[in-house]
């Protein structure tokens, strides 16, 4: 699929002359516009170009913001302020930049529970997928750093207790947190390197992006039945019939940003990091970006010792574990059908994990404490056995549905199922020819 000889011609002089020299249109036009691509592709597929086009938008405004951010304890908080208020077009800067990491979140996990569905991560696409991972990765530490910067007081005791956690892990957590507090507490310091990572982090996103795409283009596009391209007629070009359906689904995406934006710009933001930070006064809840909730509610959920593990060092395991279990989707599942579509099991533990994720979540908003601590454990039970356990088993016991043929075989079955389902005493077209 990814193969094949270029069909870009150079049209004038110019062109011939850049493309002998570096092919750039050329990579473009293979890439871009005459790539092919299945022909079944559906809008969740288009989250790719809306997070292409979010981290674009995050850069630019965040190398603007940085022109008049100030990484300093005592300035920092108030040049966010001067930023919103006196620079023009301030505002909408900031709250493009920090509603921007919140849907930039929202696409990338739709985009990860796409792949898990359909069985994006199965070879020959496990780099493809561990690239994916490692983005996801860079991402929460950008998010995590970005999050400080504005020193209110949510950035600082969220910097203080996230970062404490560190000091669980034997004989090098100590040295781990100095080394990101610069000290010995959340401080100037700490401020300064976490501008420096935020502001580095997102290029080397883009980095890894440039990676992410190119492994794609080397194995293909997958496909919501999971069946490989086998004919020309199993696929179609990329420009205009992708690149139409990924525009619109970048306008209606950045609709509901723009209603963020500039109606409920604070809607996602905590109200105590709008008040200055203070090392005296601590919040009486202390959360994290909404992003990182599941996580927060799988760090909390370990209360008890594991043998010579404490309930701490657990914790940070888990919500580590958490993570790092993503990276080896690809060999925990054991089935040979990708797309769920055709397993019915697999497609039931799939909606009770998204279930459990977005309960996670929920669970890492409220305090640790009486039932909330015990459903917390059962939803974190529940997020490592279906990877651990549901995919492994699932995988050799599931009997799937037929699979069609090929892509352009489940096409026309889906568009007959179509004709066929008509609403009662409705006439076919072909009756009324």
């Amino acid at each position: 699929m990814s193969g094949g000889h270029s069909t870009y011609t150079p049209k004038t002089g110019i062109e011939r002359w850049f493309d002998a020299r570096m092919p750039l249109p050329r990579l473009v036009y293979d890439s871009f516009v005459a790539y092919p691509v299945p022909r079944n592709l559906n809008y969740a597929w288009t989250f790719g170009g809306i997070l292409s086009i979010m981290l674009v938008a995050q850069i630019l405004t965040g190398i603007v913001l940085a022109m008049h951010y100030t990484s300093d304890t005592t300035l920092a908080f108030g040049s966010v302020e001067k930023i919103v208020r006196d620079v023009n077009s301030g505002w909408l800067l900031r709250y493009l930049h920090s509603n921007g990491a919140s849907f930039f979140f929202i696409a990338v996990y739709i985009h990860i529970f796409r792949g898990l569905f359909y069985g994006s991560y199965k070879a020959p696409r496990e780099l493809l997928w561990v690239l994916g991972c490692i983005i996801y990765l860079l991402m929460m530490a950008t998010g995590f750093m970005g999050y400080v910067l504005p020193w209110g007081q949510m950035s600082f005791w969220g910097a203080t207790v996230i970062t404490g956690f560190f000091t669980a892990i034997p004989l090098v957590g100590d040295w781990i947190q100095q080394l990101l507090l610069g000290g010995f507490a959340v401080d100037n310091p700490t401020l300064n390197r976490f501008f420096a990572l935020h502001y580095l982090l997102p290029f080397m996103i883009a980095g890894v992006v440039v990676l992410h795409v190119w492994a794609l283009h080397v194995t293909g596009q997958n496909n919501p039945t999971g069946i490989e391209v086998k004919s020309k007629t199993d696929t179609v070009a990329f420009t205009p019939y992708a690149t139409i359906k990924d525009g619109f689904g970048m306008v209606v995406f950045l609709f509901f940003l723009a209603y963020f934006v500039f109606y409920i710009p604070n809607y996602l933001g905590h109200p105590d990091n709008y008040t200055q930070a203070n090392p005296l006064k601590t919040p009486a809840h202390i959360v994290p970006e909404w992003y990182f909730l599941p996580f927060y509610a799988i760090l909390r959920a370990i209360t008890f010792n594991i043998g010579p593990i404490n309930s701490k060092l657990g914790g940070v395991l888990a919500m580590f574990g958490a993570i790092a279990v993503l990276f080896v989707v690809p060999w925990l599942d054991t089935s040979k059908v990708r797309s769920a579509v055709y397993r019915p099991w697999y497609k039931l533990f799939f909606w009770l994990f998204v279930v459990d994720c977005v309960l996670l979540g929920w669970l890492g908003s409220r305090p640790a404490e009486g039932a909330y601590v015990a459903m917390a454990q059962v939803c974190t039970l529940f997020y490592f056995a279906f990877f651990l356990i549901v995919m492994p088993v699932l995988g050799l016991i599931e009997t799937p549905r037929r699979i069609p043929n090929s892509i352009t075989e489940a096409v026309l079955e889906k568009n007959k199922g179509a004709h066929v389902a008509l609403p009662a005493g409705a006439a076919s077209p072909e009756a009324k020819v």
